[in-house]
């Protein structure tokens, strides 16, 4: 193998790549990248078995060759380079860096020994634009469950719903839902929150259609020059949509920015009650009041105007609701629920295609 690239082609690749190389598993090679020349492009390449992003860039090929290097190593190598054209030369395993004034060699192991998740091969494919995809999931992953005990929560559900397309997620505490598009094609994909996390980071500020191809296992997420890959999760996602209510007996229409505020407030006074903040909608003064409690620190009720139909109280966790208004984008939002032991629901009244609920906490 014999080529020439960009340090910041390369710099960008392996920044994209490196963050799934696994080095705490049980196979050591990876903690590896795989470099490989594919015609005139080379391909950078990493996985953890689960997830596997590759990207490609220019290069200009003498020969062609592959071969694997620890990725954290030549991930800070090449960064720290000045930028400029580098070349790259395997000999025999090791792999020569050089620039006019740097030169390096790296330690590799076989391209052969490294494992590639299996290509799908008769998939459906269809498109999405980057901004959509990448604004849904700004909007629902967070909502997403870390505990593995329960893998079908620690999942995003993207599935097709009487023509439209939804992205979902719950951790049973909140749940976030988001309509992306118009669909025609029967979608039902549950796929792991790290790997749409890493996605989100690589849609960036791409501007064009992502291409999306899946079969049952696997689904595979192509970005301009880079491919994502990851296996689906397995199991039946719940039946969501009887949680979210549709009728309510409490609603506050107000400014986003005024119940962020005062729910920022009063999350300053419910650190020691786990974020436990009470809510109440109170009509005859027009307003939404948030109180919280610190015995060793103190109280504090803040105040904002509102549109109020049906009083109310209800007792909340003031990062799930801050999560929540971050997560919408309009001027005003909507405040609503039934009982105090039942859910609340959070969404932009000029915009219906998200909302937020959140699970209230015994008060």
């Amino acid at each position: 193998m014999k080529l020439q690239v960009t340090q910041e082609n390369l710099t960008r690749a392996l920044n994209n790549v490196s963050r799934v190389a696994n080095t705490r598993g049980t196979l050591p090679i990876l903690a590896n990248v795989l470099l490989k020349t594919v015609g005139n492009r080379l391909s950078i390449a990493a996985t953890n078995l689960d997830i596997a992003i590759t990207h490609y860039i220019g290069s200009k090929v003498g020969e062609e060759g592959s071969i694997t290097v620890p990725a954290r190593l030549m991930q800070d190598f090449v960064s720290s380079l000045p930028s400029g054209v580098i070349d790259l030369k395997l000999d025999d395993y090791k792999l020569n860096i050089s620039t006019d004034k740097y030169q390096s060699v790296i330690n590799g192991i076989s391209a052969e020994d490294y494992p590639v998740m299996p290509a799908i091969a008769d998939g459906k494919s269809w498109k999405i634009a980057g901004k959509t995809l990448k604004a849904g999931l700004q909007q629902v992953v967070m909502a997403a469950s870390n505990d593995e005990a329960r893998p079908v929560l620690t999942g995003v559900y993207l599935h097709s719903h009487e023509g439209d397309l939804y992205m979902v997620a719950t951790d049973s505490y909140r749940l976030a839902e988001k309509k992306l598009m118009k669909s025609t094609d029967e979608v039902q994909l549950l796929i792991p929150a790290t790997a749409l996390q890493d996605l989100l980071r690589i849609l960036g500020e791409y501007e064009g259609d992502v291409n999306v191809t899946h079969d049952d296992q696997q689904v595979l997420f192509k970005v301009g020059d880079i491919e994502l890959v990851t296996r689906l999760i397995e199991g039946s996602y719940p039946d969501y949509r009887k949680l979210i209510p549709s009728n309510f007996a409490s609603s506050a229409k107000l400014k986003r920015a005024d119940l962020t505020n005062i729910t920022k407030v009063s999350s300053l006074f419910a650190r020691e009650s786990a974020g436990s903040v009470t809510i109440h909608l109170d009509g005859e003064k027009s307003q939404v009041s948030i109180r919280s409690v610190a015995s060793q620190l103190g109280e504090n009720t803040s105040a904002a105007t509102a549109e109020v139909t049906g009083d109310g109280i209800i007792t909340l966790n003031s990062r799930y609701i801050l999560d929540a208004l971050h997560a919408l984008s309009g001027e005003d939002v909507t405040f609503s629920f039934n009982d105090k032991l039942e859910p609340t629901v959070l969404a932009d009244p000029k915009a219906g295609d998200y909302l937020h609920v959140i699970m209230p906490l015994k008060s």
